[in-house]
C-alpha cells in the first residue's frame, strides 16, 4: 500500500488549503482514512478521521474549520482546511487502516503546511 499526499504549502492566516491523499490499495479493504499532524517540538496528533459507516471525527482544535471527506471509489481522502491559524502549522500525514485481507495501518509522507500570521 502506498499513499501519495499533496497540497501542502504556505498560506496566510485566515486562508484555506486542501490536502489530498490517494491510496494505492487495490487489493485491500480500507476501513478508515484520516489525517494527523505534527508541529515542531510536539507529538503527532489526530486531526480528522473517517471510518466506514461512521461520522467523521475531528480534533476539537479544528472543528468547524476543517472538513474531511472520502472518495471510496478512488481510495482518496481530502482535508479541506479553512480559517487557518498559525498554530495549524505542522507536517500533515495521511493514514489509512485496512481490515482485509489483514488489519494494518499505513502512513503517507508528510506534507508541510505553514500558516503565516
Amino acid at each position: 500500500v502506498q499513499l501519495q499526499v499533496s497540497g501542502g504549502g504556505l498560506v496566510q492566516a485566515g486562508g484555506s488549503r486542501r490536502l489530498s491523499c490517494v491510496a494505492s490499495a487495490s487489493f485491500f479493504r480500507i476501513k478508515a482514512m484520516g489525517w494527523y499532524r505534527q508541529a515542531p517540538g510536539k507529538q503527532r496528533e489526530l486531526v480528522a478521521t473517517v471510518t466506514n459507516g461512521d461520522r467523521p471525527n475531528y480534533a476539537d482544535s479544528v472543528k468547524g474549520r476543517f472538513t474531511i471527506s472520502r472518495n471510496n471509489t478512488k481510495n482518496t481522502v481530502f482535508l479541506q482546511m479553512n480559517s487557518l491559524k498559525p498554530e495549524d502549522t505542522a507536517v500533515y500525514y495521511c493514514n489509512i487502516l485496512t481490515d482485509w485481507p489483514y488489519a494494518n495501518d499505513y502512513w503517507g509522507q508528510g506534507t508541510l503546511v505553514t500558516v503565516s500570521s
